[in-house]
């Protein structure tokens, strides 16, 4: 399990594919030190098992299932990517719980300083950001104002919902902006997607309790062979 706090990022060496895989490449000083062969690790929000890891590299694996469902096979070498190790039991959830289970890809449609570029009062380092993304159609009812996201890995809070749901908006604050890949990524860069497990817990256990009473009826006997 993971909490959407990201430790630092890493960069893209290499993507290859291996034919019934695609290997990742990523140089990560520091953290990558930390693994050990077979350790789970979060890479932009998607859990991936760590390989052949020394004090500078680390590599992982891809599925096709992993390359479909996520922003990772549309990565080049030199991207930016969000990491952060499991959260140890007992240890304080920072942000929220991330599974590292991606539910979708949405994509950037704004990114945005609240201070106009052209205001004197304007300061790249210390602005905040509103950061606007699409989401696609089997996820929006996930996506709550005021709910958790994890968006690339980031624990964040959804702060409006558009009337269709199709696109949400967040505060960025200055720490986040610089200290994630979000501020490497351009208008319409992909972005891994996982709604709060709590909120999908939740609309399941409403869609259960909606379901109509099982009736027992002649009918229904009689199709089932009784």
């Amino acid at each position: 399990m993971f909490t959407g706090i990201v430790e630092q990022t890493g960069t893209l060496i290499s993507l290859e594919n291996r034919g019934g895989v695609s290997r990742i490449t990523v140089e990560a000083p520091g953290l990558a030190a930390r693994l050990r062969e077979g350790d789970s690790l979060a890479v932009s929000g998607v859990c991936l098992t760590a390989l052949d890891v020394d004090p500078v590299y680390f590599h992982a694996d891809l599925a096709h299932e992993t390359l479909d469902k996520t922003s990772l096979g549309a990565l080049q070498p030199g991207s930016k990517v969000n990491l952060e190790l499991p959260t140890a039991a007992g240890s304080p959830l920072g942000g929220h719980v991330v599974q590292g289970h991606v539910d979708g890809t949405g994509s950037i449609t704004a990114l945005d300083p609240i201070v106009s570029r052209d205001d004197p009062a304007f300061d790249i380092q210390t602005t905040d950001w509103t950061l606007k993304v699409s989401v696609p159609e089997n996820i929006r009812k996930w996506m709550v104002s005021k709910g958790s996201v994890a968006i690339e890995g980031i624990s964040l809070t959804i702060a409006g919902v558009n009337e269709d749901g199709s696109e949400i908006s967040i505060a960025i604050l200055p720490l986040t902006y610089w200290r994630t890949n979000l501020h490497s990524l351009a208008i319409g860069a992909p972005v891994n997607l996982e709604a709060d497990v709590l909120v999908k817990l939740a609309w399941q256990q409403l869609q259960d309790q909606q379901k109509p009473a099982f009736d027992l009826t002649e009918s229904w006997l009689v199709a089932n062979g009784y």
